[in-house]
């Protein structure tokens, strides 16, 4: 028997619910997965669960380390801890739904699970924007005034700096949620997406959503366009102070270090980016594709920081290397 075309499915849906009557505050929401390739999903959820559980392997490593480590108990290790612990919250608050979608077609979403998990993933990849900018802020103090960085960046500031994280995430994000509640929803509960995406959640709303499209704009471009412009001053000022290092040798570890950083913050901006104005302007864009980018930006970072932040610093891969030497003996 011939499958019905996933875009006639749809629309056949859509047209069956349109007759009926609005309600305010919906019970449950069918999340699709990646429309287009449903016959797929058990195959795609082997590289999802790898890279999940990758993610979650390293950053509890991360945290296992730092923690009995008493000399990496300093700014950049905490900050390193505060990307681990985000990127565990990120990757968990997506993943379990997700496979559980891919595996065992359980589709149905409460609309109070939903919208709290609209919450987490926004707030904490707001956070971990935040981060980012802290730790490229601690390169540039450690890299530019070293004998300073100490005196700079004391426990004190570190704590500040982590506590203004954290607020401005749960600050930033909370109209989303109470935007989210307010709108009315047509009977129409199918998201095309894995997971409750804000402008994935608002586009089922029977009413003008604008001022959730321009707040989440406005958050998009204040917020994380400004640690964007922050996060690339002070890798300029890195840049700067490396190449006049008086060695070529010196030159190149430091370098090797930075631009390593510098391709996982891009890993985690772009796909960011891509997938917020996907929503927006590209609507040319084929939905299988976005989805699967929308999912990229929550799975690839969260796998790939434990290794370039982590593993690639001397203290952390010495204190790995002796954790397993002692065991093995």
């Amino acid at each position: 028997m011939q499958e019905t075309p996933f875009c006639l499915r749809i629309g056949h849906l859509s047209m069956s619910d349109s007759n009926t009557t609005d309600f305010t505050s919906p019970y449950t929401f069918i999340l699709l997965g990646i429309p287009g390739l449903e016959m797929s999903h058990v195959w795609i959820s082997i590289p999802f669960c790898a890279m999940y559980a990758i993610a979650i392997l390293g950053n509890f490593t991360i945290l296992f380390i730092v923690k009995t480590e008493q000399s990496l108990h300093g700014p950049m290790y905490y900050f390193l801890c505060m990307l681990a612990v985000t990127d565990l919250v990120l990757s968990t608050s997506i993943m379990p739904k997700t496979l559980s979608i891919f595996w065992f077609n359980f589709r149905e979403i409460d609309f109070s699970a939903c919208l709290t998990q609209m919450y987490f993933l926004h707030c904490f990849s707001v956070m971990e924007s935040g981060i980012f900018v802290a730790m490229a802020f601690d390169r540039y103090v450690a890299i530019c005034h070293p004998l300073r960085h100490s005196t700079i960046l004391t426990n004190p500031v570190v704590v500040k700096i982590c506590l203004a994280v954290v607020l401005r995430g749960g600050i930033f994000v909370l109209p989303y949620l109470l935007l989210a509640r307010r709108w009315p929803y047509c009977s129409n509960k199918i998201i095309p997406h894995t997971h409750c995406e804000h402008m994935a959640v608002v586009k089922l709303a029977c009413a003008d959503t604008h001022l959730s499209s321009y707040y989440g704009l406005f958050v998009l471009f204040s917020v994380i366009g400004l640690d964007v412009f922050f996060i690339t001053v002070s890798y300029t000022q890195i840049l700067r102070a490396i190449f006049s290092l008086p060695t070529k040798d010196a030159q190149l570890k430091t370098l090797g270090t930075c631009s390593s950083h510098f391709c996982a913050i891009l890993a985690f901006y772009i796909a960011a980016l891509f997938s917020s104005l996907t929503y927006r302007f590209g609507h040319n864009v084929d939905l299988h594709f976005h989805v699967l980018i929308a999912n990229v930006y929550l799975l690839v970072p969260p796998m790939l920081n434990p290794i370039i932040y982590g593993v690639r610093s001397k203290q952390i891969r010495d204190r790995l290397l002796r954790l397993f030497t002692h065991k093995g003996t």
